[in-house]
C-alpha cells in the first residue's frame, strides 16, 4: 500500500480538488482499491465524496494519534493507494501526515504570493526525508508567469512537467461529486489530469521502494 499526501500552508491551491481527480483517476487506472482521508477541519474532500454516486473511491476516517495503526487496517483490507488530504496551515497534524507519506504533494498557484509560502512545507517534508513534487495548478493559459513560476520552484524540487490550467470544468465538476474524467474524457482538463496523475504513481512507486512503514 503506498500513501500520497497533499499539502500546503497556503490555502485555496486545489489540495482537495487534486486529490480527488488523482483517486477517481487511480481507480480508472486499475490502481485501487483507494482511499481518501480528509484531515482538514473544513472536511470539503469528505462533503465531496459524501455527494459521489459512485462507490469508488473508499473514504476513511481517521484520527491523526492513531493514523499509523488505521493505515496497517486499510493496508489488511487490501487497499493498494490511500490519498490523505490536509489543512491549509502548518500544523502537528500535517507532520503526522507527512511522516507516514511515501510522496508528498505540493499544489502551487503561479503567484509570487503563493510561491513565497512553499517554504514551510518543502522544510517539513525535507526534516522527515520524505520526496516532495510540485503541481502547478489554477494556471492561466500561456502565461508567462506560469513558466516563470515552475523555475521558481525548481529551485526548491521537483516540479511536475504537468501543469493544470484553470477551467471552468475542472473546478465544477466537484460541485455534484464527480471529476473532470467523469464529466468527459475527451476534454483538455480530463486529458491534464489523467498525464499528471500517470506522472504521480510514476514517482510514488519509486518513492515507495524507497519508504518504509515498519
Amino acid at each position: 500500500m503506498l500513501v500520497l499526501a497533499f499539502a500546503s500552508q497556503k490555502g485555496g491551491v486545489g489540495k482537495t480538488t487534486l486529490a480527488g481527480h488523482l483517486a477517481v483517476e487511480a481507480e480508472a487506472g486499475g490502481h485501487g482499491p483507494v482511499a481518501l482521508i480528509d484531515t482538514d477541519p473544513q472536511g470539503s474532500l469528505a462533503e465531496w465524496w459524501n455527494s459521489r454516486e459512485a462507490e469508488t473511491p473508499l473514504f476513511a476516517r481517521a484520527e491523526i494519534d492513531a493514523l499509523p495503526g488505521q493505515l496497517a487496517d486499510l493496508r489488511r483490507m487490501g487497499v493498494r493507494l490511500v490519498i490523505i488530504d490536509t489543512p491549509p496551515a502548518i500544523t502537528e497534524n500535517i507532520r503526522a501526515v507527512i511522516g507516514v507519506a511515501d510522496l508528498i504533494v505540493i499544489p502551487t498557484r503561479p503567484s509570487p504570493h503563493d510561491l513565497r509560502a512553499v517554504g514551510a512545507t518543502v522544510d517539513l517534508a525535507e526534516r522527515a526525508g520524505k520526496p516532495m513534487i510540485f503541481v502547478l495548478n489554477g494556471a492561466a493559459q500561456r502565461a508567462k508567469i506560469t513558466g516563470d513560476a515552475a523555475v521558481a520552484l525548481s529551485q526548491h524540487g521537483t516540479v511536475a512537467p504537468i501543469t493544470v490550467h484553470q477551467r471552468v470544468d475542472f473546478a465544477a465538476s466537484m460541485i455534484d461529486g464527480r471529476t473532470v474524467g467523469e464529466l468527459d474524457r475527451t476534454s483538455n482538463s480530463a486529458r491534464e489530469v489523467t498525464e499528471l496523475w500517470s506522472y504521480v504513481n510514476t514517482r510514488l512507486r519509486k518513492s515507495g521502494k524507497k519508504v518504509s512503514h515498519g
